[in-house]
């Protein structure tokens, strides 16, 4: 994509979408006995043409395209994308409603008979588990299988592990590599297959511990899997689908569950379609083509932009646009020269065009600009913007002038900084923008390219000091530390480790103190803990770990064979296309 592309014409193209679709612009269509928001008529404009398909039915196959799909369908270490398909396949304790709509963010009792109140002020919960159900292999699920699902996060690569090192034992499980993969947490998870509970016990509270039981990583999988990542390799499922085969870069098939019966409509209803295949192969460019001539059935990836004013024009019906806590951000690590300086790091952000980044994403109507950490919408946001020309709540325009002093005040100019990017077209030139940016400020600057599959693994390992990557931050749960801590924080940093969703590496013991008071008062005052989170915000935006660039939107383009679209706004959700059915 040529840089070019910021013109009136793409904007012009973009207000063609909004008006075409708005916010969920196809119209729902309510399937007896199998859906309970679908028919909500604040989530069913009217005006639009009716490609729903009149008929609920089961059967077909349903055919999506999906270029940018992560490396991994393993649950305990996937962090890359797969969970759109990982929720259809596995299950946890608790899930977030599978529902349209702002419901779609309520957590409900999944294998869990209820979800359970908290006792010892926060540290005890206790579970009782649903008999009868099953993983495809025919053997029943027990509370050992979870236990052992937890403790296989320790033995695995990556980040994941930091979200449950709060059970007992499993601050000594996080130790070191070593320690993780002799990990049982005999004194912080009690499994009673007998009874069949399960009671995790909490070193300190913690008032999103249920939120976090709600991520795919707590999607249980039988006590025998092995304590390595299974990749490619299908694992046994619990949901009413299960993986046929895993191809990287070419195919991913999923099949019904000849073991799953629906236990509960709320947490993981039935599927329509009997069979769902996944081209992992072709570009977006060739992806849009399939969905339009109805060879494929959604794009999961983004429409190109120079196609976005084509397809809204033929296919207005057929396009939905939803609004995503979406944060994305160019990465500065905090332990890493020149951007170990506070000083550079608020330079870049001052002189970032953040109106020109839009237009290379597509345009205000895909894209909104931001400048903080916490997104629009989301609990204890208060609009906040430090790097704006003349100052003010929100972004206007760079300040050059303001990013030059700081970076003479910081004695750095000269110094080479790398950009991590992958191959796509808007990241490329995204990179490039920030190339341009950083020699105008008097840096050396250039880029290396990586694999989408490969980036986040090379920038989230500490010791490969990534200094600088465009990222975006999709939250785990809807809850401001899973930003502010996990993200941005002193929770999501460990020193020489792979373990690393804070990208950024980015702690500062202050800020972290203050973050560990507001989630002590979550669980007592939580209007008082929410005003403390938006402090929090503030002097973690100021400290400049990111370069916020936009909150962006969600484009669904789908053929006309698909009925019944709906949009989950969880974490795990989007576009449910397994309660879509297909001609």
């Amino acid at each position: 994509m040529k840089t070019g592309i910021a013109t009136a014409l793409v904007a012009l193209l973009i207000a063609c979408i909004a008006a075409a679709c708005g916010s969920s612009a196809m119209p729902q269509t309510a399937a007896e006995g199998t859906t309970t928001a679908a028919a909500s008529t604040d989530t069913a404009p009217a005006g639009n043409v009716d490609v729903t398909l009149d008929s609920p039915h089961r059967g077909g196959t349903m055919k999506l395209v999906w270029n940018g799909f992560g490396s991994s369908i393993d649950p305990g270490i996937d962090y890359d994308g797969n969970w759109t398909l990982l929720r259809l396949t596995n299950d946890g304790l608790v899930a977030w409603k599978r529902v349209a709509g702002q419901d779609g963010n309520t957590l409900v009792p999944n294998i869990a008979t209820e979800i359970p109140t908290p006792t010892d002020d926060g540290r005890v919960y206790t579970f009782t588990l649903r008999p009868g159900v099953a993983f495809s292999t025919g053997a029943e699920v027990k509370p050992s299988d979870f236990k052992a699902t937890i403790e296989r996060q320790f033995k695995l690569p990556g980040p994941v592990s930091s979200f449950y090192a709060n059970i007992l034992g499993g601050d000594a499980c996080s130790a070191s590599p070593k320690a993780g993969k002799k990990c049982t947490l005999d004194e912080g998870i009690v499994a009673d297959d007998a009874a069949m509970t399960l009671t995790f016990n909490l070193k300190d509270p913690d008032p999103d511990f249920l939120q976090k039981l709600a991520l795919p990583f707590a999607y249980v999988l039988p006590a025998a899997t092995p304590g390595k990542e299974t990749g490619t390799t299908p694992l046994p499922a619990t949901g009413p689908y299960m993986f046929e085969s895993y191809k990287p870069g070419e195919s991913a098939v999923l099949v019904r569950n000849p073991h799953f019966t629906q236990w509960s409509r709320d947490a993981q209803p039935n599927g329509y379609p009997d069979r769902i295949e996944l081209n992992l192969a072709i570009s977006p460019n060739e992806g849009t083509t399939q969905v339009a001539n109805g060879d494929a059935d959604w794009l999961y990836d983004q429409i190109p932009a120079d196609r976005l004013g084509e397809v809204s024009g033929k296919y207005p019906d057929r396009i939905a646009v939803n609004s995503n806590p979406q944060v994305y951000h160019m990465v500065l690590n905090a332990t890493t020269p020149p951007f170990d300086k506070v000083e550079v790091r608020q330079a870049i952000n001052y002189a970032t065009d953040r109106n020109a980044i839009v237009q290379l994403w597509g345009g205000p109507k895909l894209a909104q600009v931001t400048c903080q950490i916490l997104p629009p919408d989301f609990p204890s946001y208060e609009p906040y913007c430090p790097w704006t020309k003349d100052g003010g709540t929100t972004w206007a325009a760079p300040d050059m002038e303001k990013a030059k002093q700081l970076v003479d005040a910081s004695g750095t100019k000269g110094q080479k900084v790398v950009i991590i990017t992958t191959p796509d077209e808007v990241t490329t030139a995204v990179s490039l923008y920030f190339v341009s940016l950083l020699k105008q400020l008097g840096y050396d600057a250039s880029t290396k390219t990586l694999q989408s599959g490969v980036e986040y693994t090379f920038v989230q390992d500490s010791r490969n000091k990534a200094q600088m990557s465009m990222s975006y931050w999709y939250p785990d749960y809807p809850a401001p530390a899973d930003f502010l801590d996990i993200v941005v924080g002193c929770g999501g940093y460990h020193e020489n480790s792979t373990a690393n969703p804070n990208l950024s590496m980015f702690c500062d013991p202050a800020i972290d103190a203050k973050t560990k008071a507001a989630e002590q008062l979550q669980l007592t005052d939580p209007a008082q803990a929410a005003a403390q989170w938006t402090e929090i915000d503030k002097l973690t935006t100021d400290a400049a770990p990111w370069v916020p660039l936009f909150v962006a939107s969600k484009l669904d383009f789908v053929s006309a064979r698909v009925g019944n679209y709906q949009y989950n706004p969880s974490v795990v959700g989007g576009f449910m296309f397994e309660q879509a059915w297909v001609q």
